[in-house]
């Protein structure tokens, strides 16, 4: 089984490209547990909700890698809700770090938010591109802190589909 991840700030393509690349590669993908979270409860999460958000994303995450896919694509992981978690609220549960470490990603794809434009759709909060790019530096530097393997993803719609299908072909032919 190989494990691709979709990271970096919102309004980058993850959840798109994490289709798009199910739709040409199969595989299984697991979608980010947050917005079903926030979907459920119809409020704005808090410190304290993101235990829960947490768990839920493995326990996501631990479902599909029970049915040992050939490719398994998650539109995000533990480092998302890491990074959201210090961003609104200063702080977040340092289990997080354990556990994001505890598990083998086979590759990261790290979108920009250069290049597209930002869209809300209810559930976004960072509509200036210095946040966006202060998340994406904060994955980068999480990804090359913990030695991660990752591509990062920039240019238009074409150009991150490109990209990132040369990615997954050279890891699933490795």
């Amino acid at each position: 089984m190989k494990v691709v991840v979709l990271a970096g700030p919102e309004s980058s393509g993850k959840s798109w490209l994490a289709a798009e690349l199910q739709a040409h590669f199969g595989g299984l993908m697991v979608g980010e547990y947050v917005r079903y979270f926030i979907d459920e409860q119809q409020r704005d999460t808090t410190l304290a909700d993101i235990p829960a958000i947490a768990r839920g994303q493995l326990d996501w995450e631990d479902a599909a890698r029970a049915e040992q896919p050939e490719l398994l694509i998650l539109d995000t992981h533990l480092l998302t809700n890491k990074l959201w978690s210090q961003t609104l609220f200063g702080d977040y549960p340092a289990w997080l770090d354990d556990e994001l470490l505890a598990r083998h990603y086979d590759l990261h794809l790290l979108l920009s938010p250069e290049d597209v434009e930002w869209s809300a759709d209810g559930q976004r909060c960072q509509p200036e591109l210095a946040d966006r790019q202060a998340f994406f530096q904060g994955s980068l530097d999480w990804m090359q802190l913990h030695q991660q393997s990752r591509v990062v993803i920039r240019g238009d719609w074409e150009a991150r589909r490109r990209v990132a299908f040369a990615a997954v072909e050279r890891l699933l032919n490795h």
